[in-house]
């Protein structure tokens, strides 16, 4: 098998579909595979899958788990990823979609003939609403970068520059770090893990969708959002080795903590009553209590 397309989802009764249809639509020379990944969804997604199955050319394409109980985002992408056996695998998950249906091909053309290349990426649009956007913030990230080919260490001063239903990587086959579990954001910290073990290459064609706005990291208040990035910001720094790398997170990670010092200590907030010491405190306590 040359291509597994790793995706999960949860509560993605409006969207499964289209998204399974952007994979099952592809034509390339080669065999692959879809996992899917359903943490428990209350919904209807089990039945559309299903129906898919069932009545498309290409539902034998599908491999479909639904978990009996919630395992949650991490363990639930960790468990999909393990599934994966390919020599490459694609993400998407079930609440965005794939435009073109050569996007598999161009990817695997582009990596089988680069081989210092471990990551592959392309453009997409976002989906607000019913209205499509260039990415505009994204595209200033990777405009920073100065060489042709991007690196993990501009992977960790710029931020992430793509988007997850963008991405193609070489499969690594070997287990995840412990701060990857812990983690509170999968494709970032999944970007700097393949990004060690080769060049980031970005393909010009816009041939996926990013729906914004639905998935849960987008749906946070800022708050919410800065304990995230913090919770992951001290894996990173836990995981890397190199004294330069865990510096640019560390300087991320105290610019993050200031803002989070001033959301904490607004006039509306219980927590200007405490220091900013304890406050951090309790945040990692509580952070601890997620860990899956």
């Amino acid at each position: 098998m040359k291509v597994s397309v790793c995706m999960i989802t949860y509560g993605h009764e409006k969207y499964i579909e289209q998204a399974i249809e952007g994979v099952l639509m592809q034509e390339c020379n080669f065999d692959l595979e879809l996992i899917i990944a359903d943490d428990c969804s209350p919904d209807g997604t089990d039945k559309i899958i299903d129906d898919i199955k069932k009545n498309h050319t290409n539902g034998f394409w599908i491999e479909y788990t639904k978990h009996s109980t919630n395992k949650g985002m991490m363990p639930n992408f960790i468990w999909a990823l393990e599934q994966c056996q390919s020599k490459y695998i694609a993400l998407c998950e079930g609440d965005d979609y794939w435009t073109d249906p050569l996007k598999l091909q161009k990817q695997v053309d582009f990596l089988e003939a680069n081989t210092d290349y471990s990551i592959c990426f392309h453009r997409v649009k976002i989906l607000r609403g019913t209205e499509l956007f260039n990415d505009v913030s994204i595209e200033a990230r990777y405009n920073r970068i100065k060489e042709e080919r991007a690196t993990l260490n501009d992977l960790l001063e710029f931020g992430n520059f793509m988007h997850t239903p963008s991405v193609m990587f070489r499969n690594r086959k070997s287990e995840f770090p412990m701060e990857f579990k812990y983690s509170s954001v999968g494709d970032y910290f999944l970007h700097i893990l393949n990004a060690q073990k080769g060049y980031i290459k970005r393909l010009e064609e816009v041939m996926a969708v990013y729906r914004d706005g639905v998935g849960v990291f987008s749906t946070l208040n800022q708050l919410e959002q800065l304990k995230k990035i913090i919770h992951y910001q001290i894996c990173l720094i836990s995981y890397l080795e190199e004294d330069e790398q865990k510096k640019i997170i560390l300087n991320k990670l105290f610019s993050n903590m200031e803002k989070l010092e001033k959301q904490l200590l607004k006039p509306d907030s219980l927590a200007k009553q405490l220091s900013f010491k304890k406050i951090i405190k309790l945040l990692l306590i509580k952070l601890k209590k997620h860990r899956p």
